[in-house]
């Protein structure tokens, strides 16, 4: 089944046992809603006029981040962030990883030599950034009521956060960028959805009342999000010969 959004078309998806209409949209930016077999065409149709702004907003991020991707390069001095912090990356002649020392990033030089310093930072902000969410993942879930399965910090694409339906909450390694109140946000908004799937009034209504300035955190979130490096690497320079 395929339904429309002023104009734009929507893959319906009728498969499991929840009457509980699912949109997203998708890293390409087309639109995909799942819902069980028994609900009924006008209701779907009535669901997906009822999330049109959330649509537009979804949509004018994914274009925003898409516009121009910020692009670092690996070498000394260049300027990364982690929890709003600006940390300058150090070049370094031994080690086998990516560490924090005094205040600088410092990057094996081998590592870029094996085309493999980008991953060597992803996987900092990874690891450092789990130990960072668990215990605050730990006390926003305790407030919601909610048992996430785990959470993770990996690459999800044009998606801040995400979560899956056995309990996993799933939050971008380039979220790890943004200041520490923003970082709650995507972490608070990816738990409420364990008791509310959809965004609709209820989800909206569990997240104000555990953060009560949520949706200006969004709103900010929203503005800054294209600032963010999402991995894209320059070229390295070359000596002249």
């Amino acid at each position: 089944m395929t339904l429309t959004l002023d104009g734009m078309p929507v893959a319906v998806e009728t498969a499991g046992p929840s009457r509980k209409a699912r949109l997203t949209v998708e890293a390409d930016g087309s639109l995909a809603m799942r819902a069980a077999e028994d609900v009924t065409e006008e209701e779907l149709q009535s669901f997906l006029t009822s999330r049109r702004r959330w649509v537009y907003d979804k949509l004018a991020i994914k274009e925003a981040l898409a516009a121009e991707a910020v692009v670092k390069e690996l070498v000394t001095g260049e300027g990364l962030a982690y929890l709003g912090r600006n940390y300058r990356l150090q070049v370094v002649g031994d080690g086998d990883s990516v560490t924090l020392q005094q205040g600088r990033l410092s990057l094996p030089e081998r590592l870029i030599r094996q085309s493999t310093g980008r991953a060597a930072i992803v996987a900092w902000y990874s690891t450092r950034g789990e130990a960072w969410l668990r215990p605050r993942a730990e006390a926003w879930a305790e407030r919601l009521r909610v048992a996430p399965k785990k959470v993770e910090v990996t690459d999800l694409g044009h998606k801040w956060g995400s979560n899956t339906p056995d309990g996993r909450i799933r939050i971008h390694w380039a979220t790890l960028q943004l200041v520490p109140r923003l970082v709650e946000y995507v972490l608070l908004h990816e738990l409420a959805h364990l008791r509310e799937p959809n965004h609709g009034q209820a989800f909206w209504e569990t997240v104000v009342r555990a953060m009560p300035d949520a949706h200006p955190r969004k709103d900010e979130l929203a503005r800054i999000g294209a600032t963010l490096w999402l991995g894209a690497v320059a070229e390295p320079r070359r000596t002249p010969a």
